[in-house]
């Protein structure tokens, strides 16, 4: 079931690989919790084990947003399972959703964010070609607002240098493109020229970023980069995601209108995006204090 579940998941519902294979392991908890609490198998499952199940997590201190994914991916499966007949009657219909917290996400000011850019810029200078790899892909992360995920899946064919232009495939298998700009442009023809030939095996295939070995480069090894060269820069210590988060926030507070936002950060509701305007302002009302004689 699991297996049918999983293709339900990607062909039909276009979700992404992390997610799939996130929601598996949630309805691998919750067969193991209702095994323990007198059901078969999932098939078994009713309303007072769903809501045993995530009270069970809400008492061993998860998170809200871990909380709200269990509970879309219960409700997804039996949604899924009763109109496929594979359960009788959904039992997750009357399950509450649990809402993640409303945390503001973080961000570099313009300062930060090119000290950052700068020092792997530096630190490229040495010739090493994972340092020329780090250079790049932190100029594309600020440049595009990519998903570091989006980053390591693009290949060379998907960035236009003459253009100034990459392609990046997003959740669901939606594709966007983004702009470059100059100094993402130079990075990456450092790494392309000098970088990627060294590193490059017959396996490497067309992937853009390379790890050492060759291989594509994954996630673990662009998130260890993000969090060396911000220590490098003597900068607050983040994660990829933090500079996706920056350039939304950097190109609203250059004047950038929401819909355009969007459409670079790919975000599938304007909601979503409309979260940076809360950002923004807060740091407006931070300067706003802090240099009003009145405030």
């Amino acid at each position: 079931m699991a297996d049918a579940f999983a293709l339900h998941l990607r062909a039909q519902r276009g979700l992404s690989e992390n997610t799939v294979r996130a929601y598996l392991g949630d309805l691998t908890d919750l067969d193991g919790y209702a095994r323990r609490h007198g059901a078969d198998s999932l098939t078994g499952v009713d309303i007072a084990v769903l809501r045993g199940w995530l009270a069970s997590m809400a008492a061993s201190r998860r998170s809200r947003a871990t909380l709200a994914r269990r509970g879309a991916a219960a409700r997804t499966f039996f949604a899924w399972a009763a109109r496929t007949g594979r359960v009788d009657a959904d039992p997750a219909l009357r399950l509450a959703s649990a809402r993640p917290a409303a945390h503001l996400p973080t961000v570099l000011d313009q300062g930060a964010a090119a000290a950052l850019l700068d020092t792997a810029r530096l630190r490229a200078d040495d010739g090493d070609p994972v340092h020329l790899r780090d250079w790049a892909a932190l100029e594309l992360m600020y440049a595009t607002g990519a998903r570091v995920g989006e980053l390591c899946r693009a290949d060379v064919d998907d960035l236009d240098l003459g253009a100034r232009t990459l392609r990046v495939t997003g959740k669901g298998d939606r594709q966007r493109v983004v702009p470059v700009g100059e100094p993402a442009v130079e990075a990456t023809e450092a790494w392309l020229a000098r970088g990627r030939p060294a590193l490059a095996t017959d396996g490497s295939g067309a992937a853009l970023l390379l790890g050492r070995r060759g291989g594509r480069a994954d996630q673990r090894q662009l998130r260890q980069a993000v969090h060396t060269v911000s220590r490098l820069a003597e900068v607050d210590d983040v994660a990829p995601h933090a500079l996706r988060h920056s350039v939304a926030t950097h190109l609203l507070e250059g004047g950038s209108d929401l819909r355009s936002v969007q459409e670079v950060l790919g975000h599938a509701s304007l909601a979503t995006t409309q979260r940076y305007t809360h950002v923004t302002a807060d740091r407006l009302r931070a300067s706003y204090e802090q240099a009003h004689p009145r405030a």
